[in-house]
């Protein structure tokens, strides 16, 4: 018990840089308090004493504004900054090393018995005011920025915002096949990233996408080719060169 105490003082040291010492921790962080009281309510549910575990429960909501049904389970190294006005239902289910900030709802969608809240993977980090509402999965290190509203599974990996919540960053193995594509067609793949709210740039992006699955399919009628025509096999598809872009870009300039 004493050294999950310790841990969960830890993290808060490792991601607040605001935090001084433990005495200032122990005393001032709501987050811990209601995490503290969590495990506590937490260990009354399962030993049957659900009435008690509610009442531990609601007595931490009134204390620090955070309101987490003992039925949650909650890994190891949790954290919420600030959290006033966060709310973690009863089937959720949160992994280790998971960071919410102030006003998060990790909420359900039906009145419907059973697993009906979401699924946190380790090392997600959910914004403040967020909204993730329904019985899927947040896959390991995702991000979900702040006020989005999430209501279907997130990939491991990705960063979902707005409303309805939208994945901008799929997986880095995305990132990887638009960067060879751009630079395939000798454009800069930095002028395209995601993270500018550019349309123009988000455009460019889709376009790079469509080339890159073109590109597959040529491929692949390609090797087709060559195992149905041996005179084929000779033949290779020319190289694209800077200078076949030359005039496009100054026509852009």
């Amino acid at each position: 018990m004493f050294s999950g105490i310790k841990e969960d003082i830890e993290s808060v040291f490792e991601r607040d840089p605001a935090a001084r010492n433990t005495f200032e921790v122990l005393t001032n962080y709501p987050g811990l308090h209601a995490l503290l009281f969590h495990r506590l309510a937490h260990a009354l549910w399962n030993s049957g004493l659900m009435w008690l575990a509610r009442i531990v429960s609601t007595f931490s909501r009134w204390l620090t504004g955070i309101e987490i049904h003992p039925g949650a389970r909650i890994g190891r190294r949790f954290f919420i900054d600030h959290g006033m006005g966060v709310v973690i239902g009863e089937t959720t289910i949160i992994g280790d090393d998971v960071t919410l900030y102030q006003g998060v709802t990790l909420g359900g969608t039906s009145w419907n018995k059973g697993k009906r809240h979401p699924t946190l993977g380790n090392n997600v980090v959910v914004g403040a005011g967020a909204k993730v509402l329904g019985p899927f999965e947040v896959g390991d290190n995702a991000k979900i920025g702040s006020n989005a509203v999430v209501t279907k599974q997130v990939p491991e990996g990705a960063t979902v915002v707005g409303i309805p919540g939208r994945i901008i960053v799929a997986s880095p193995d995305d990132e990887q096949r638009r960067k060879k594509m751009a630079e395939k067609i000798g454009f800069d793949a930095y002028g395209v990233s995601e993270e500018m709210p550019d349309p123009v740039a988000r455009s460019i992006r889709s376009m790079l996408d469509h080339m890159h699955a073109v590109d597959e399919r040529m491929e692949a009628m390609c090797k087709t080719l060559q195992n149905l025509d041996s005179e084929y096999q000779n033949s290779v598809m020319p190289p694209l060169n800077d200078d076949d872009f030359k005039g496009v870009r100054d026509e852009g300039r």
